[in-house]
């Protein structure tokens, strides 16, 4: 049993993607439950933000600057906070970009294969250095981050949807791949998010692709996607990390596998 209900006392947590909205709101969640932060983060100026931020927690804070997009600059990193926490329990694999917004007809080869890169390739990269860590040790609890874009296809969005439907089949893959060892692997497919910056882009950004699906003014795009949730509300970002925290503690013991839709009832 946790003490005083700090369930990842003991444990060390890296989360990827953690200068971000997401990664930053999970991290603050896992130290303030007692886990270890390893946060990485392509940007340094955002690692030094957030570091200041979780050690309000009172958890240990290190950072980690490193593209995982790129596989030896990940397994060089997986490699220093395995040296200096002598652990890697959780990952919280997070980091993503939604790349751009245009009808697969006249969609970027570059930005296509750019967020393939960061989203999937990444992701993998990721849990293939962590997940060798955790089998040794025959513990681990991994989280990635999808998206209902990864569930449902969205318009204008190819590069950022396949990615995604390609981080639920790695989840499930890897579920399987993993159980052996005492590793848990599940997924979070958070659907429209905000308010901020990843709101405001996509909004922004859909109304210029100027498809049938959306109206070409801001404003009446964000009526629209608010319209097709059953909530009628986009979701908070400190909804995300509840449920990051519920998979990778006891409370879910019998998941693995499970891709949760964090969609206000968009299924």
């Amino acid at each position: 049993m946790a003490e005083n209900g700090r369930r990842f006392s003991g444990r060390t947590a890296l989360i990827t993607g953690a200068g971000g909205n997401i990664g930053l709101a999970t991290a603050l969640r896992l130290g303030q439950e007692g886990a270890a932060l390893a946060l990485v983060d392509i940007s340094g100026e955002k690692l030094s933000e957030a570091q200041k931020a979780c050690a309000l927690t009172g958890a240990r804070t290190e950072v980690y600057e490193c593209n995982v997009a790129d596989r030896h600059a990940v397994a060089e990193a997986v490699d220093r906070i395995a040296s200096d926490f002598g652990t890697v329990d959780l990952l919280f694999n997070n980091a993503g970009f939604q790349g751009a917004f245009k009808p697969i007809h006249e969609y970027p080869e570059d930005d296509f294969e750019s967020v393939l890169r960061i989203n999937t390739f990444g992701a993998f990269y990721m849990l293939r250095a962590v997940s060798r860590r955790m089998v040794s040790q025959r513990y681990g609890r991994i989280v990635n981050t999808a998206s209902m874009a990864g569930v449902q296809g969205p318009p204008n969005m190819a590069a950022y949807g396949t990615s995604k439907f390609a981080v639920v089949g790695l989840t499930q893959v890897a579920s399987k791949d993993l159980a052996p060892y005492n590793i848990r692997v599940n997924a979070i497919s958070p659907a429209f998010m905000g308010p901020g910056y990843m709101w405001d882009r996509q909004v922004e950004l859909q109304a210029k692709a100027r498809t049938q699906y959306f109206s070409s003014d801001p404003e009446a795009v964000a009526r629209q996607m608010i319209g097709s949730v059953p909530m009628r509300r986009y979701g908070d970002i400190t909804e995300i990390p509840g449920v990051v925290s519920f998979l990778m503690s006891d409370d879910s013991s019998y998941l693995t596998g499970v891709n949760v839709p964090i969609s206000g009832g968009i299924l």
